[in-house]
């Protein structure tokens, strides 16, 4: 063997081990998104906004979805999805982001987003007050999680108070679904 093929052959060899190790140390990030992404979920559902649904901005932004992250890191949401199953109304994150143990209500009505109250923009209702079910996509279109309420007259209500927020106790009846 010629002293170029042997200083050929540890050259590739050295390429191919920083390659493995440069792919050794994305995975552990990756892993890491991956996990904090699994600890978003719909937490809360006011379906049925107080009062007569009337149809104004004020009652149309009572009736609300709350996700949250459970996790400690900072989980960008852009490209997820909030649907409504039934009809398929579905509210696109844009340009968002949910800091480690908060949560954010997604709104039906017409506001201003904040960190904590994002809104659809809609002038009608979303969520059928019998039944439905908001599915929660990633950006891959994949289900991090959905929550059904009415399904065989079950009332369930969800108690669990994430971020603290005061509640009547209305509208959270439903079931709760991880995948």
């Amino acid at each position: 063997m010629t002293s170029s093929s042997v200083t050929a052959r540890r050259l590739a060899a050295a390429a191919l081990a920083a390659g493995a190790l440069v792919g050794a140390a994305a995975l552990p990030a990756t892993a890491a998104d991956r996990s904090h992404r699994e600890n978003v979920e719909i937490s809360r559902v006011q379906y049925d906004s107080p009062g007569w649904d009337n149809g104004s901005n004020r009652s149309l932004n009572s009736e609300w979805v709350e996700i949250t992250n459970n996790s400690r890191h900072r989980v960008n949401l852009d490209g997820w999805r909030l649907t409504e199953d039934r009809r398929g109304v579905t509210y696109t994150f844009r340009r968002f982001s949910l800091g480690g143990h908060e949560s954010v209500r997604v709104h039906t009505g017409v506001g201003r987003d904040t960190a904590d109250d994002l809104f659809q923009d809609r002038r009608n209702y979303v969520w059928d007050n019998r039944r439905d079910t908001a599915t929660l996509r990633n950006d891959n279109r994949r289900v991090v999680d959905s929550v059904s309420w009415g399904e065989r007259g079950q009332r369930w209500d969800d108690n669990r108070d994430h971020g603290n927020r005061d509640h009547d106790g209305r509208g959270h009846g439903h079931s709760h679904f991880r995948r």
